[in-house]
């Protein structure tokens, strides 16, 4: 922990540059990146820490909860497991705050894709960001991370 002893904050890998993204891509997130200077960051990736390949197959959440694939294949045990290892890895490290990567069918807070592959936003949380919270750990998205500056 550095110096400042405030607690490490879990951060979604592709937040930092780590190419773990569905498509192969990272999403940088400058304003997390910077957290690195005053905070240790503890990057994470639900569904590579699963075993799921990097790239894989587009995700997205069901109305009833399930992950499937736009190839029609269910990913909800994978991306469980995932939920799961990011919540042991947050109590190992007493992580009080996430930042995740919004939207995501792991990671995001407060609207995801409607599991329709069309591009439609919904209400509702990712695994990954509910297994949090539900933990008791504080999930910001990479919009809300700037708040955490000061």
């Amino acid at each position: 922990m550095m110096s400042n002893d405030l607690p490490p904050i879990l951060v979604s890998a592709c937040l930092m540059g780590e190419p773990c993204r569905y498509d192969g891509k990272d999403y940088p997130c400058p304003a997390a990146q910077n957290l690195a200077d005053t905070r240790t960051l503890i990057p994470i990736c639900p569904e590579v820490m699963a075993g799921l390949p990097t790239p894989r197959t587009c995700a997205e959440l069901q109305p009833d909860g399930r992950v499937i694939d736009a190839d029609g294949v269910d990913r909800t045990a994978a991306f469980e497991a995932g939920a799961h290892e990011a919540v042991r890895i947050a109590r190992e490290h007493d992580c009080k705050q996430a930042i995740l990567k919004s939207k995501s069918p792991s990671c995001g807070k407060g609207l995801v894709y409607d599991g329709t592959f069309s591009g439609t936003l919904v209400p509702g949380m990712g695994k990954t960001a509910q297994a949090l919270i539900d933990a008791g750990i504080e999930v910001l998205s990479e919009n809300d991370c700037a708040d955490l500056q000061s």
